[in-house]
């Protein structure tokens, strides 16, 4: 009785404080290891929150993960026929590196990582009284909260240079930047490194989840330590990584997978290259395929299983840069990247040959132009998508078009009614997307921009947006080899870097004519791209792009070359809430 009573104090107190209605702490987490009844409920009532919070309040589409992408070379977001996505110009504003400390993915994405910081400290609250009692579960739980804390100050240091140190809802944070924010991250992971679970699963953080926050945490100690300088890698902190992601590799719990696309199917739930994901199997409305279909065109109809009027369908939004395509081209010089690299295309679609010559045809004369294949079994390419693609059709009753035995028909994909390209010469014409893209008028039409189709259109969403089933994929083994031959080359170990990127390059084999091939040699520009090809439209790039000093390059509408930008604005509703404790929050430079 007396822990229960404690217990409702700090929720009361810790609620009251907090800015969240009481039904957001209404999280739905599908994990066996939630489940419980008694004091079992009490654990995982009190995590919930905070694993829930981070699919919808920060990996979410226009929060953090867009601003990621949008700031660095991999993705541009123009105004779509000069009004879908302008947004008042938030989006331009990123991309351009033109951000003010009032711009709205800047504003929402410091508020979601902060209120996910708070939601994991109110569960520490909850349960460090119950592990000093001897609840083994709830010991358990009270590690995995303190690693999400580390992890998602780490969030807070990569994008504004700061930390914040708290161990309890009644007192103010201090806040920590450069050495005394790593120390702090640090010594939370160290502290539940050997003693945190080794088997719940890749949805919770668990000990190789750990390590490989550690050896993020060290890889990138060089830039956290002078966001603004030139990075100084110690050989202390690679000879870290180092340790920490040997620990990952010879562990045996992890291996890579050979479809490279498996990796974001909405059964990659316990795929064993997985570390750490936010699990999305309840098939819950907050539970979203936004990475999905965030970049895909409003007219590709994904699932045909699905009533056209679930709206399956992609969004138009951001594309691949012109700069980021190019280097794809000079890896691999006159061979396609999709026929030399696995990673970047995967053909699902299947068109039969006598249909692929689509000359004198449109969606206006194309009526008999398609092929048939069940519902069920339709996939979209996945990957890169470039020029016409193909995908069923909605009919006029707002069904899809079906063959005769009830299979989906599949044309080629007509651009929609709000589409800025829908019609040439006054006739409709296809989905084409085109390698150029940029803030003009022309450059923005809906067409524009190679698209990332990386992750399935989950087959429980019937709208594309939620109810998916596929986990976000945060920490793989993948990146842990990635990180491993960084850290060898930038030691000196040629060799041994040149062995890890050969592995993880191979090792993506299940359709051999992709597979791509060995290198013969490894610097760091071309570690660099392998980073990219393997780590696109996973939220990387504006890191990497710091961390090896080409974030000040300029590419397709940005030419600011400002260190300033390495790091964001802290919020001007942040600063203005703060006003009452002089000096707490300082807005960073240049801002």
């Amino acid at each position: 009785m007396k822990y229960n009573n404690i217990i409702k104090a700090i929720f009361l107190i810790t609620l009251l404080s907090m800015q969240w209605s009481c039904t957001d702490l209404e999280e739905n987490v599908l994990d066996e290891s939630f489940e419980g009844t008694g004091q079992a409920e009490t654990v995982s009532g009190a995590i919930a929150p905070a694993y829930g919070y981070m699919r919808r309040g920060v990996w979410r589409h226009t929060i953090y993960f867009g601003l990621q992408e949008v700031t660095s070379d991999e993705a541009i977001l123009p105004a779509r026929g000069g009004t879908d996505w302008f947004d008042g110009g938030k989006y331009i504003a990123l991309h351009a590196h033109q951000m003010t400390p009032s711009n709205g993915v800047v504003t929402d994405s410091w508020n979601g990582v902060t209120t996910n910081i708070s939601r994991a400290l109110t569960a520490i609250e909850v349960l460090r009284p119950l592990s000093e009692a001897g609840d083994a579960e709830a010991t358990g739980a009270l590690y995995e909260m303190i690693a999400m804390r580390a992890y998602l100050n780490m969030l807070m240091l990569e994008s504004w240079g700061l930390a914040f140190e708290k161990e309890s809802s009644l007192e103010t944070s201090i806040i920590l930047r450069g050495q005394d924010a790593i120390d702090y991250i640090q010594s939370e992971l160290e502290s539940v490194v050997n003693v945190i679970n080794t088997d719940k699963g890749t949805g919770r953080f668990t000990q190789g989840a750990v390590w490989g926050l550690l050896a993020r945490l060290h890889l990138n100690a060089a830039v956290y330590r002078d966001p603004y300088g030139t990075p100084n890698f110690t050989q202390e902190d690679m000879n870290k990584v180092i340790e920490y992601t040997d620990l990952i590799i010879n562990s045996g719990e992890y291996a890579l997978e050979s479809e490279y696309f498996n990796l974001f199917n909405d059964d990659n739930n316990g795929n064993p290259e997985l570390i750490f994901a936010l699990d999305q199997r309840g098939q819950l409305s907050n539970e979203h395929g936004r990475w999905a279909y965030w970049s895909v065109s409003g007219a590709m109809l994904a699932r045909p299983e699905w009533i056209a009027d679930g709206n399956p369908d992609g969004t138009n939004g951001p594309a691949m840069t012109p700069d980021f395509y190019q280097t794809w081209v000079d890896a691999y010089g006159n061979v396609d990247p999709a026929e030399a690299d696995a990673r970047f295309y995967k053909k699902n679609v299947m068109v039969p040959e006598e249909l692929q010559d689509l000359t004198g045809l449109s969606p206006a004369n194309d009526e008999d132009h398609f092929f048939c294949v069940p519902p069920l079994d339709f996939q979209m390419d996945r990957g890169i998508l470039r020029g016409v693609q193909w995908g069923p059709r909605e009919g006029a009753d707002g069904n899809f078009l079906a063959c005769n035995d009830g299979s989906a028909r599949i044309y080629p994909v007509r651009e929609d009614a709000t589409s800025s390209v829908r019609e040439v010469d006054g006739e409709e014409v296809y989905v084409t997307h085109v390698l150029d893209i940029n803030f003009t008028t022309e450059g923005s039409f809906h067409n524009t921009g190679y698209r990332y189709a990386k992750h399935q259109f989950s087959s429980t969403s019937p709208n594309g947006t939620s109810n998916s089933s596929v986990d976000l994929v945060l920490l793989r083994l993948g990146e842990v080899y990635l990180n491993r031959a960084e850290a060898k080359l930038r030691l000196g170990d040629v060799a041994g870097a040149l062995a890890d990127i050969n592995t993880l390059r191979t090792s993506r084999d299940a359709r051999p004519d992709q597979t791509p091939a060995a290198l013969n040699e490894i610097d760091l520009d071309r570690l660099f791209d392998e980073r990219g090809f393997e780590l696109y439209w996973e939220g990387h790039r504006r890191n990497d792009q710091i961390r090896f000093g080409k974030f000040e390059d300029s590419w397709t509408e940005k030419t600011n070359t400002s260190t300033d930008k390495r790091l964001f604005p802290i919020p001007q509703s942040a600063i203005d809430g703060a006003s009452n404790l002089e000096g707490f929050l300082v807005q960073n430079q240049g801002y």
